[in-house]
């Protein structure tokens, strides 16, 4: 049955009860949400869903609380709060609603747990403690979130449910974006994959237009590329590939006579016409046209697939 009412409790307000919010009210538009902790509202019933109040967690009754003693887990033992739960058993329908291809849903849906609610879970049961984060402890989604309430003299007894209502739409944002970013990966993915199947044994990847790449490059075992070339705006990007997730350090580094160097100097120290830019950190470059980005790309081939041979040479001698 469509519920009616989507109730949470009343007074100060958290991240893990706006993100469920963001869902809830994402596939049910009509139901009004009640803040409440009156009996008559955390107890179950056909006309609603309640989530973060209640003492109890039943998805048949539709109750979603983690606060009581008996608090639900997830497979590994990590504590559920009630984004988890809502995610858990809403986030399948959330990501139909939203018009994502059916064949990325439980990727999508596995990715978002993973990355962006099980963070709120933790930090929400103080299993997860942002002081890791440093001097950014004030700057993580929870913290921002709770910036965005009344602050202890507030009067105005509306103060409550008025910060709530701005929050949830500051969490919306928020998550739309982060599932927009990570379906936009899987469609870039797929690119990158044909790309890849296309270039064979080549070290240049070329690309039709900017997009993520790496992820796709890993999970393809593309080892021999060093290289990837797209088009952007008005010109074209010549770019190293990452040899880890964290970290700078690319597969081949472009050419150090390059670095630093634009227009006419590049030109002269490349031997490209239509070479533009270079970044003196040698990870990047940029030419006016396709034909003068693959030559630099190939004169970068070169020179790495040289320098490693040396490299190697000298390691067989030692």
């Amino acid at each position: 049955m469509t519920p009616d009412f989507l109730v949470t409790h009343s007074g100060g307000f958290h991240a893990d009860e706006l993100l469920s919010s963001v869902i809830l009210t994402r596939l049910f538009p009509q139901a009004r949400i009640i803040r409440s902790r009156a009996p008559e509202w955390i107890t179950p019933g056909a006309d609603r869903i309640i989530y973060d109040v209640g003492g109890k967690y039943d998805a048949a009754e539709r109750i979603y609380d983690h606060h009581q003693r008996g608090a639900p887990l997830r497979d590994d033992g990590q504590p559920y709060s009630s984004f988890g739960l809502i995610w858990k058993h809403y986030g399948r329908d959330y990501l139909s609603a939203s018009g994502l291809p059916e064949a990325h849903i439980e990727a999508l849906h596995t990715s978002f747990d993973n990355g962006f609610v099980l963070p709120v879970d933790l930090v929400d049961n103080g299993a997860l403690s942002p002081s890791v984060a440093g001097q950014l402890a004030g700057l993580t989604l929870p913290a921002l979130l709770e910036t965005l309430k009344p602050v202890f003299d507030e009067t105005d007894p509306e103060a409550e449910d008025r910060g709530f209502q701005n929050a949830l739409g500051i969490a919306r944002s928020f998550v739309e974006a982060r599932i927009g970013q990570s379906a936009a990966k899987l469609r870039a993915e797929a690119l990158v994959h044909q790309a890849i199947v296309e270039t064979g044994e080549g070290r240049i990847l070329e690309l039709p237009m900017g997009m993520p790449f790496r992820p796709a490059i890993v999970k393809a075992g593309a080892d021999h590329l060093l290289f990837v070339v797209h088009p952007r705006d008005k010109d074209w990007c010549l770019t190293g590939i990452r040899r880890a997730d964290q970290g700078f350090e690319l597969r081949a580094d472009l050419p150090a006579a390059w670095a630093g160097l634009t227009n006419g100097d590049l030109e002269a120290a490349s031997g490209v016409e239509g070479a533009s830019f270079c970044h003196n950190g040698r990870f990047i470059a940029a030419a006016k046209t396709r034909e003068a980005a693959l030559a630099m790309a190939e004169l970068a081939v070169t020179e790495a697939v040289a320098i490693e041979q040396t490299l190697a040479a000298d390691a067989a001698l030692v």
